[in-house]
């Protein structure tokens, strides 16, 4: 992969998140997550609407508020909800010139590629989250959490986060013998769920 293509490996984490997300039974979906205000019905919203925002994004508009375009997902919809937006995201960012050009974010403006490769960081640990709170039904591909976490240093250093109004908290020490999902996971101030 050419490190300055995120393509191929949001593609991957777009793979490894649709097959996480069909493991989700609807009595799971009032359960806790590592994201304290989110239950997993609430992150998969989340997941579902950030993956929308980015191919918005991909497709030239602004990625706004697109909350209201994931309302009402039946508690089985979840899996074909996800398909039709990861469909629409690796279709509007297969253009080499979306990689150089401007795009519109939440957070501002910046390269196509360094704005899809945010959302890989994104993507993976809401990943990480939603596999935690559904006790790590399949294995995630350690790729994924190295890639994310070189972005997260890159982009998210401790000193930048200190008094900011971003939506990750202060950096925890990683638990011992932590992988690249852990480390990545302490970085963005999220610590695994207690055991029942």
């Amino acid at each position: 992969m050419d490190a300055t293509d995120p393509r191929p490996i949001y593609a991957r984490a777009t793979e490894q998140t649709a097959a996480l997300i069909k493991t989700v039974t609807p009595e799971r979906l009032n359960g806790p997550t590592p994201c304290t205000e989110f239950d997993v019905r609430t992150l998969l919203g989340h997941i579902v609407g950030g993956t929308l925002r980015i191919a918005v994004v991909g497709e030239e508009g602004d990625g706004g508020d697109v909350r209201a375009l994931v309302e009402g997902v039946a508690d089985d919809g979840w899996p074909a909800a996800y398909e039709e937006v990861r469909a629409r995201v690796l279709k509007a960012w297969e253009s080499d010139e979306r990689m150089v050009e401007a795009v519109k974010v939440p957070w501002g403006e910046a390269p196509g590629r360094v704005a899809l490769s945010a959302y890989v960081m994104e993507l993976v640990v809401h990943t990480w989250d939603l596999s935690e709170a559904l006790g790590h039904p399949v294995e995630l591909d350690p790729e994924l959490a190295e890639f994310s976490l070189t972005m997260a240093r890159q982009v998210l250093p401790e000193a930048v986060r200190e008094g900011a109004d971003l939506p990750f908290a202060s950096a925890l020490p990683a638990p011992e013998g932590a992988d690249g999902y852990g480390q990545l996971a302490a970085w963005l101030g999220r610590a695994p769920l207690s055991p029942a």
